[in-house]
């Protein structure tokens, strides 16, 4: 192991801890809109976001000293907009990686980027990317994790934190920099062109995966079999023998406690 595990880092190399914030990627959005100068790799952590976000609005509930709550810059001009996919893949990877040592392979990326425990929600990836041309200028990617949470309000009925399972606090912090050399080393990958790797790798890493479970889709519950993710990221279910493509929010994952 090297000495100093963050010295080869350039994601987080620039951290900036805000108090109290509304939402991290809002944060660094607004600054790049001032056009002032962002190196690649910043991140902007949070002790407390009022306004955090998830995927089509959703809320992200998050405590203060209690949930991991961070945006980082990337600028991935190497990808064209058709395959903005892969950066989530590399990035739900990266996560993957750094909580497998904690948490074992009980750990999942539930499709398109939620991070699971069982059949828990722990966090999410929200990846916001600026299109300039036929590449993607900016990628801002705000991600929240449960770490030092004991209990969720009822409006939060499937979360777990990391503390819930492993009976212990954590220093976010450190984390924080575990989770930055996970997605720095899979983002890597993606800019050297590992896409098949990668790909690959996210199915392996994928919740239900191959896997009879229940669905709701157009008014119709049923039990499906995730068999693949396509390229450019749509989830692929056979049920009844035939294979159907479902984009975000067209497909509900069904839960039995």
């Amino acid at each position: 192991m090297q000495n100093n595990i963050f010295s080869g880092l350039f994601v987080a190399q620039k951290l900036v801890t805000l108090k109290e914030v509304d939402s991290t990627n809002t944060y660094l959005k607004n600054i790049l809109a001032n056009s002032t100068p962002v190196p690649e790799g910043t991140v902007i952590m949070a002790e407390s976001q009022y306004a955090g976000r998830g995927q089509q609005q959703n809320r992200w509930y998050s405590s203060t000293g209690e949930s991991l709550a961070f945006s980082i810059l990337l600028n991935p001009a190497f990808l064209k907009p058709d395959q903005q996919f892969d950066l989530t893949r590399a990035i739900s990877l990266g996560i993957h990686e750094a909580l497998v040592p904690l948490l074992g392979e009980a750990v999942k990326i539930k499709w398109p980027n939620d991070v699971y425990v069982d059949k828990r929600k722990m966090g999410g990836i929200l990846i916001e990317n600026t299109i300039r041309g036929n590449a993607i200028k900016h990628s801002i990617i705000g991600i929240g994790l449960n770490i030092n949470q004991d209990n969720f309000p009822e409006w939060v009925p499937n979360a777990v934190s990391l503390k819930q399972i492993l009976h212990k606090d954590y220093d976010l912090k450190a984390l924080l920099f575990e989770l930055c050399a996970g997605i720095e080393s899979w983002y890597i990958k993606l800019r050297a062109g590992e896409t098949s790797l990668i790909r690959e790798r996210y199915l392996q890493a994928l919740y239900r995966y191959n896997e009879p479970a229940l669905y709701t889709a157009a008014g119709e519950v049923f039990e499906g079999t995730i068999t693949t993710v396509t390229d450019n990221g749509l989830l692929k279910v056979v049920h009844e023998q035939k294979p159907h493509l479902y984009n975000l929010k067209e497909i509900e994952f069904l839960h039995n406690h």
